[in-house]
């Protein structure tokens, strides 16, 4: 298990910690990549990822998410990273994508892919690069 602290934030990778009522609140409703995901849906994705969950140190309340998918050996996908609107601001995405990205440095994946409209700057001061040449990559969509 991942701990880490960020200011007044403890960044957890205990699954026992997650609140995934609030989870599924913040995806469906504000997350453009997940809005109006169903709860049960939502649950079989945490199920299957390793869950990063950041919270108030103090209170205990969850204010951001970010969740992997993952083989632990080759590859890794960095999905639905999320803060609360009322923690914005005060660096948490960063440290929620920094704790990801040393959690999995020690196991010598090849990669950590992500897709986002949004936040590329957050992330490129972390290492993510644009694909050198995206015309290598596939996408089998069901949707």
């Amino acid at each position: 298990m991942t701990e880490m602290m960020h200011g007044a934030y403890t960044i957890s990778t205990d699954p026992a910690r997650l609140d995934q009522d609030r989870i599924h609140h913040w995806l469906s409703t504000e997350a453009y990549w997940a809005l109006d995901r169903s709860r049960e849906k939502q649950d079989r994705a945490i199920a299957g990822s390793v869950n990063f969950g950041a919270y108030e140190t103090v209170s205990g309340q969850m204010a951001g998410f970010a969740r992997v998918v993952t083989d632990h050996a080759t590859f890794a996908w960095l999905c639905d990273v999320y803060v609360d609107r009322s923690a914005r601001g005060e660096g948490l995405g960063t440290a929620l994508v920094t704790a990801v990205r040393d959690h999995f440095a020690p196991l010598g994946l090849r990669r950590i892919l992500l897709t986002t409209d949004d936040a590329h700057g957050l992330y490129e001061k972390l290492g993510f690069k644009e694909l050198a040449v995206p015309g290598n990559w596939l996408n089998l969509m069901f949707e």
